[in-house]
């Protein structure tokens, strides 16, 4: 397990310094992966997964992807590298670093509750989590690791959930004519399948938290005639 932790240490030293020096690495890279073809981008998929475990914002790669392959290729290439990415993270989030996290969120009655929906409806629940914004991408793929949702369903329902933000991110660098105003991380214009999206993440956000709030009262109340009967019972005892 340390040799795991350290090795991801040190490839996300590497990569973060790649990052630093991204103006001038840029051109080189995204020459060396077009002229690989598959295996090019078979390592940009491979990469890809690396900064999502490291948690690194995937915004900017998915927008590169874009501009090496096109909308549809690149999807093609971030899409499955995602999910790979996310299960790695969710298989981490639920071995290695499980103790981590359970400090983190340690008492927090919005994840007891978030647990509490996703054991009712997971599939739904882990689908609208993809959809809406408001969740943060890397550290939810961790904090999923901690519930009871089998790998298989997160797998599925994460690449559901994140394919229409990963189109429209690739779909953006497709259209961006310049590396250097990628690299500074300005986003083109996202149009009218933007502003859907965007729309979509709202209601997402609402529906979550309507279906994550009822989930949890029917919970507690569930659990309130079981906890008046024991104390019916403790009371009765001489």
């Amino acid at each position: 397990m340390r040799r795991l932790a350290l090795l991801l240490l040190a490839i996300g030293a590497a990569l973060a310094a790649w990052f630093l020096f991204l103006d001038e690495r840029l051109p080189a890279f995204v020459a060396w992966v077009q002229a690989r073809g598959l295996p090019g981008a078979l390592i940009f998929g491979l990469l890809y997964a690396v900064a999502t475990v490291l948690m690194i914002p995937g915004a900017l790669i998915t927008m590169l992807a874009g501009y090496v392959y096109g909308p549809l290729a690149g999807t093609a290439v971030v899409s499955p590298a995602s999910v790979l990415g996310a299960s790695c993270a969710f298989l981490l989030g639920r071995t290695l670093f499980r103790s981590r996290f359970e400090r983190r969120i340690a008492g927090s009655p919005r994840f007891q509750a978030l647990q509490t929906a996703i054991e009712r409806q997971g599939m739904r629940i882990l689908v609208l989590v993809r959809l809406s914004p408001v969740f943060p991408y890397s550290l939810v793929n961790y904090l999923f690791g901690l519930t009871r949702l089998r790998l298989g369903t997160y797998a599925f329902g994460s690449w559901f959930g994140m394919l229409p933000g990963t189109f429209l991110y690739v779909y953006l660098g497709s259209t961006v004519q310049d590396l250097t105003s990628l690299a500074s991380g300005s986003l083109p214009d996202a149009g009218r399948f933007g502003l859907a999206l965007k729309i979509a993440g709202l209601a997402a956000t609402i529906l979550v938290t309507v279906l994550v709030t009822r989930a949890a009262r029917r919970a507690l109340a569930e659990g309130a005639p079981a906890l008046s009967d024991d104390g019916a019972a403790a009371g009765g005892r001489p």
